[in-house]
């Protein structure tokens, strides 16, 4: 799992550094949010897990200002401390407290990995970098997700309700509407095939 965290971070590191500062204030896939938003949320959340998992106090909100003026350099720091953290030895046997509760480090392992997945891929869409993401990499935590009780996180409203995605679109296509991203009549256009 740990490798699949690093190589999360790695793909997401790649699309992040070709976002333009022009085109934060540009809507996320992420209904009512904006690319700055949802960067900064991702930033936030990798920040905090790597406080909670080498026990450091995060006395700051997920969503506070995690960017500055520089959502290059942000990340990078966020990646560096995020990487690491989940490196420690006991990282995956630690207890993880999110603002859902508490979590074993496995189970925050696989939402960490999720988070910063969907949101690279969202990120990918929207500033038109589809082919940084990884195919294979949104394939296998797809099936994942299929794999387990992922209602319990459709509940409390993290994801909405898993839309159909046409045979032929792209794996990353198939995470996002299965995590309920909304793209409307049009969102498949040409990516089938």
């Amino acid at each position: 799992m740990i490798n699949r965290i690093d190589s999360a971070i790695d793909v997401t590191a790649a699309i992040v550094e070709g976002i333009h500062a022009d085109q934060l204030p540009a809507p996320s896939l992420c209904s009512g949010w904006d690319n700055r938003f949802e960067l900064n949320h991702l930033v936030g959340g990798m920040r905090i897990f790597a406080g909670e998992l080498s026990g450091a106090s995060v006395d700051r909100d997920h969503h506070d200002d995690w960017l500055g003026a520089d959502h290059h350099a942000a990340f990078k720091t966020a990646a560096e401390l995020d990487r690491a953290a989940w490196h420690r030895p006991d990282a995956l046997h630690t207890t993880v407290h999110l603002g859902f509760g508490r979590v074993p480090g496995h189970l925050a392992a696989l939402i960490h990995l999720t988070e910063v997945v969907v949101h690279g891929v969202d990120l990918a869409v929207t500033t038109g970098q589809e082919e940084l993401v990884d195919q294979r990499q949104c394939a296998e935590l797809l099936d994942t997700m299929r794999d387990m009780d992922f209602g319990a996180f459709r509940r409390p409203g993290m994801f909405g309700p898993e839309l159909a995605a046409p045979d032929g679109v792209a794996a990353h296509w198939r995470l996002l509407a299965f995590v309920g991203r909304d793209f409307g009549d049009t969102w498949m256009g040409s990516r089938i095939g």
